[in-house]
């Protein structure tokens, strides 16, 4: 009776659609970044002992990694068949006997320690010391797999690999399984959609009625900066929340979370956004070049620690958002008033407030959300703040349309105190329908696509032009 060889699988990119080595640095940066870094600097040039360094700084939930569904299934079927199913990585060893474990897999498995890293040919090695020359099938996914495919009985090639075809053409037998990421799948990790909330850019020019092109051009290009930086941040930042992405109910859909683009491409991709967003803010001047370096390190401690702190994140989140109305006057060379200042963070404070509110009202159970400080017994408290953010957005407003500057800009005072009305009818719209968990979870890209919404702030933005005298400038009469 012929013996049944083991089916041999790698690890990253084949067994799983992630890499471990780039999980435990994320996961490390998330919990202990100066040890993290401090663990890369050191052992850089030896794979081996950064592997366990890492591994050893944040231990990572291996049941939550995406697998390849195609690989999966295969390995099932041959478990089921009687056959051996053995992992092979270049991986630290505890993570891939965990992984095996968890997955009923063979407990003899093939990994690196803190003295070897067991990769390409010291791999074939170890395969061929233990089950023979073509004693094993063998399931990669890149051309280092070449020295083990060479020397495996068939090749399993997991997505695109090129030099894959000098095997079939020595007349050895190939497979080919499902892998690999799709461009569409990046630009979803970018969330394009999010670049809404750079028009934010554009409310000091028309605070100011600065309506020329001289000023809207600048500002565009700033809009294009600002939403380079945002999507390299928003990379990053989904980087970090890998572990507690997984486990929301709609956030595990996310690009990286549930594998469908390499960390290694996110981490490519957001270093070259961050050179983009930058270039092009120093093309436009040192001052809006400063206000996106402010930005991007204020959002990087968001995503390493603030955001998982009570009440700071959502004073982080309404700074944020109040940054980019700074950076709209940089881009335009547009004064900025210290009362639009003040009157816009309010506001920013009761968005976070409901950004929180529709997390938790979704939310399945009365514990903290993952990656955050909140948990459902909190609503009442975030509900009184966004009360308080509105009744001080309003009531700042009232100050500014009796001060010297209001009244300067908006002589007809009366129709400026009108336009509070559908303001605050907007803020506790806003509200309650975060209260109800009905809308989304970003409370700005909810108000740009809400018609109503938006119905009701050209309702207050025309009043406000009104009160101003820009309609019958414009118009005459």
């Amino acid at each position: 009776m012929t013996e049944v060889k083991p089916l041999v699988l790698d690890v990253d990119g084949t067994f799983l659609k992630t890499d471990m080595l780039f999980e435990t640095f994320w996961a490390g940066l998330g919990s202990d970044p100066v040890a993290t870094l401090r663990t890369v600097a050191m052992n850089f040039r030896h794979l081996e002992r950064l592997k366990a360094g890492l591994a050893e700084i944040a231990p990572i939930r291996t049941d939550l990694l995406p697998v390849n569904p195609e690989v999966a299934d295969l390995a099932l079927r041959s478990r089921m068949a009687g056959r051996e199913v053995v992992l092979a990585s270049a991986s630290d060893r505890r993570l891939v006997g965990r992984l095996a474990s968890e997955y009923g897999l063979s407990d003899q498995v093939f990994a690196s320690d803190a003295t070897r890293n067991l990769k390409g040919a010291a791999k074939a090695e170890a395969l061929v010391a233990a089950y023979g020359e073509r004693g094993f099938d063998y399931a990669g996914d890149n051309a280092v797999d070449m020295a083990v495919w060479e020397r495996a009985e068939n090749a399993l090639v997991v997505g695109r690999v090129p030099r894959a075809r000098e095997l079939a053409a020595r007349g050895q037998n190939v497979v080919e399984l499902a892998g690999g990421w799709t461009v569409r799948a990046l630009l979803k990790a970018l969330r394009p959609h999010q670049w809404v909330k750079n028009v934010l850019l554009l409310l000091a020019m028309i605070a100011a009625h600065r309506f020329d092109l001289a000023t809207l051009v600048p500002i565009l290009w700033g809009i294009v900066a600002f939403s380079a930086a945002a999507s390299s941040i928003y990379i990053v930042n989904d980087l970090l929340d890998l572990e507690a992405d997984r486990l929301h109910p709609t956030k595990c859909r996310r690009p990286f979370a549930s594998g469908d683009v390499p960390i290694a491409v996110g981490m490519a991709v957001f270093v070259g956004l961050a050179v983009l967003a930058l270039g092009v803010a120093a093309a436009l001047n040192w001052a809006f070049f400063g206000v996106v370096v402010l930005y991007m390190i204020t959002s990087l401690a968001y995503s390493l620690k603030l955001k998982r702190l009570r009440w700071v994140d959502i004073s982080t989140l309404a700074a944020l958002y109040t940054i980019r109305v700074i950076a709209g006057a940089a881009a335009g060379q547009v004064e900025v008033s210290i009362y639009m200042l003040i009157f816009i963070f309010p506001i920013f404070v009761t968005l976070g407030c409901v950004k929180r509110l529709t997390e938790l009202t979704l939310a399945t159970s009365d514990e903290r959300l993952p990656g955050r400080g909140y948990g459902r017994p909190d609503r009442g408290d975030l509900l009184n703040v966004a009360w308080l953010g509105t009744i001080g957005a309003v009531l700042i407003f009232f100050l500014y349309s009796i001060s010297d500057q209001g009244r300067e800009l908006y002589p007809t005072t009366w129709i400026l105190w009108l336009a509070m009305i559908p303001m605050a009818l907007w803020l506790v719209r806003m509200v309650m329908l975060g209260w109800f968990g009905k809308q989304d979870y970003d409370p700005i890209v909810f108000a740009m696509r809400d018609k109503f919404g938006i119905g009701i702030l050209m309702i207050t933005l025309s009043l406000m032009f009104w009160a101003a005298g820009l309609w019958s400038e414009w118009f005459g009469g």
